[in-house]
């Protein structure tokens, strides 16, 4: 019996440490080892994954290596007790696409740890319309809302506000009764933006004037970093927090202890790579529950896998809206 082969997006490095990417029909025998076994229905386009296709960042750990570093699709073989075959799964994070082969391709093999269960109620495709930018703001915004952020404390800000995260964090936001300010460079989405919760569309903030501004923001959900998470800090009101979790402005930040000690703010680092199962399975709840799907619709846009490179380096000059579900079977 023949060994079932498979369509998937590879990097290799060359000999001379370039790096080149394309589709290749590999064997379900070449997946790196694991207990589960599950058939890909959609991954998504993520920032990470631009810098992975487009060899920038230091991204992937080692080569060959399979991007993607969320998907979602049926459990076609299992060694675990957790996951029969049949069952339908979400994988986000945990070193996937970077240090173990992840979603751009028709299957994956992982460990069953690194699971959850789609929930009820969800569809595939919403799943990747969530995917770790969904899962990203939602955990941002409840890191907030344990600082003592509610929703008649005042203007909340998010940064980076038509990218996936911060579509997300717009429209989660919008559901829970925040006062939600998005602040983007694409001032034509607008209207986009307002459709998702936002009510007030400003431009990208520069970097302060001075260590300390009027205090406006009761929280910031930042994806940017550089000048522009230096002006939240100097610009969030006495004991409020902003949750960092981008860089795409930098990873300096210029500011000084004077937010920290004069007005008793926070700055929340934001990481969903490593988030434990049972804080997963609840935050993934909370989105099925509170984000009505005319919502996920507005963010998502489908598109096949062939057209990875191409969206890879859009996504990393900002010219992507929202969430990019990518059909692997295309």
């Amino acid at each position: 019996m023949s060994t079932p082969s498979l369509r998937a997006y590879v990097l290799r490095q060359n000999d001379d440490q370039s790096v080149t990417g394309g589709f290749e029909q590999i064997s379900v025998n070449d997946l790196p080892e694991g207990d589960v076994l599950v058939k890909i229905a959609y991954s998504s386009l993520n920032y990470k994954d631009g810098l992975a296709v487009t060899n920038r960042g230091k991204i992937v750990r080692r080569y060959p290596m399979v991007p993607g570093i969320d998907f979602v699709g049926t459990v076609e073989a299992s060694n675990s007790e957790q996951y029969p075959v049949g069952d339908e799964v979400i994988l986000t994070g945990w070193g996937v696409g970077e240090s173990h082969w992840g979603g751009y391709a028709e299957y994956a093999r992982v460990k069953s740890e690194w699971l959850v269960p789609l929930p009820v109620g969800m569809t595939a495709r919403q799943a990747m319309a969530v995917g770790t930018a969904g899962l990203t703001a939602t955990l941002a915004i409840l890191a907030l809302e344990l600082r003592g952020m509610e929703p008649d404390s005042g203007e909340v800000l998010v940064t980076g506000a038509s990218g996936g995260v911060g579509s997300m964090a717009v429209a989660i936001l919008g559901e829970w009764g925040y006062t939600v300010v998005a602040s983007t460079g694409r001032q034509e989405l607008s209207d986009y933006l307002k459709a998702l919760g936002a009510t007030e569309v400003i431009g990208r903030l520069d970097a302060p004037a001075r260590p300390l501004a009027s205090g406006r923001w009761a929280g910031a959900i930042d994806g940017v970093g550089g000048d522009t998470l230096a002006n939240i800090l100097s610009t969030l009101q006495y004991g409020a927090a902003v949750a960092a979790y981008g860089l795409a402005g930098g990873t300096a930040l210029n500011t000084t202890v004077l937010p920290f000690i004069l007005r008793g703010v926070s700055l929340i680092g934001i990481d969903s790579v490593m988030a434990p199962y049972e804080q997963r399975v609840n935050t993934w709840q909370k989105i099925v529950l509170d984000l009505p799907p005319e919502k996920f619709e507005m963010m998502m846009q489908v598109e096949p896998l062939s057209n990875i490179e191409q969206l890879s380096k859009r996504i990393l000059t900002g010219e992507v809206r929202g969430r990019v579900v990518l059909d692997v079977s295309r």
